[in-house]
């Protein structure tokens, strides 16, 4: 068991979604960078799909009412357990009344906390994420408040973790070349044309080659740029469509919207371009105000990212599970 005892608004508890029930209206949600909490939840033993805490507003506190497992990743910063700081992107143990306390990461949004056994809310439509909008899901499909006791899953017949803990190069160090880092403070995002780009004609040129930014009118629905608008060639009309995260549409106004984690599940604004799905969990670190500019993708080389990616994580997977092993056997 744990109890929220700070926290702002907007911190829910999340997982890898809820996909496939779209052609209903509901959405998939779940974590804004899922990779973080993929790599979490191999550290301490749990399914890559274990439910653990998006926090996104700060300072978050939590009291552990039990000796639990954990890690703490996505963020840059450092966490601190009762007023001791620990390393991100690696397993710790707490134990009864210990308090661990996450601030504002240096430069990244989000931040996840994973516990050894995940999170024990309902499962809705296969998962554990909390739906917003729809008010379901997660903690009573809201977000946390002051107060708020949630049970964490049973962890006995997991693999002991080494004292000194289990620490993972985060995936925008070990990744660095495929994830390149921002230039003079532009993030570049990889993007494939959608199906409506050809209507822009030369306004299709101006989305690639100028620097957008994220505007205050951003949430975990979806990102709204701001920078010179960009509108098709002639006026059209058209019928709602299915849209996923990713997606870029074109409003009216002429300022994109990327539909993020909790994407709309259909609508009608014309298609620009889809971000490839690797690159997600970067715009889901990506704070309101930062600038970025669309870097045109093929399929093959999204594909080649994806691999990449995928690598990375089993890779953690097999070290973090030999180690363990190895404990295990000196035990």
């Amino acid at each position: 068991m744990i109890e929220v005892i700070e926290t702002g608004p907007f911190n829910t508890v999340q997982d890898l979604g809820r996909p496939g029930y779209r052609d209903i209206g509901v959405s998939a949600s779940g974590a804004m960078d899922q990779l973080a909490v993929r790599i979490g939840n191999i550290l301490v033993g749990n399914d890559d799909g274990a439910a653990a805490i998006e926090v996104q507003t700060f300072p978050f506190k939590l009291r552990f009412e039990a000796r639990t497992d954990f890690a703490v990743t996505g963020t840059d910063g450092h966490p601190l357990l009762d007023e001791r700081e620990l390393l991100p992107w690696c397993t710790h143990v707490a134990e009864a009344g210990q308090v661990l306390e996450l601030r504002q990461p240096p430069t990244r949004a989000r931040a996840y906390v994973v516990f050894g056994g995940g999170l024990d809310v309902p499962v809705l439509m296969g998962s554990r994420s909390t739906a917003l909008r729809g008010g379901f899901g997660g903690n009573s499909g809201r977000p946390l408040v002051k107060g708020d006791r949630i049970e964490v899953g049973n962890h006995s017949d997991a693999l002991p973790l080494p004292a000194s803990g289990i620490a993972v190069v985060e995936p925008a160090v070990a990744l660095r070349d495929v994830f390149p880092a921002p230039v003079d403070g532009v993030l570049p995002i990889r993007a494939i044309a959608a199906g409506e780009h050809e209507l822009f004609a030369s306004d299709g040129a101006a989305f690639w080659g100028q620097t957008w930014r994220i505007s205050s009118s951003s949430d975990r629905t979806g990102y709204r740029l701001s920078g010179d608008p960009i509108k098709p060639a002639a006026t059209i009309e058209m019928r709602s469509h299915g849209v996923v995260s990713g997606v870029i549409q074109v409003p009216p106004g002429g300022e994109p919207i990327i539909q993020m984690s909790d994407a709309n599940t259909a609508g009608g604004y014309p298609k620009i371009a889809g971000v490839i799905e690797s690159d997600l969990w970067r715009l889901g670190q990506a704070r309101i105000g930062t600038r970025l500019r669309f870097i045109r993708a093929t399929h093959a080389e999204a594909r080649e990212v994806e691999q990449v990616v995928a690598r990375y994580v089993e890779d953690v997977r097999q070290t973090s599970q030999m180690i363990k092993r190895a404990l295990k056997v000196m035990a």
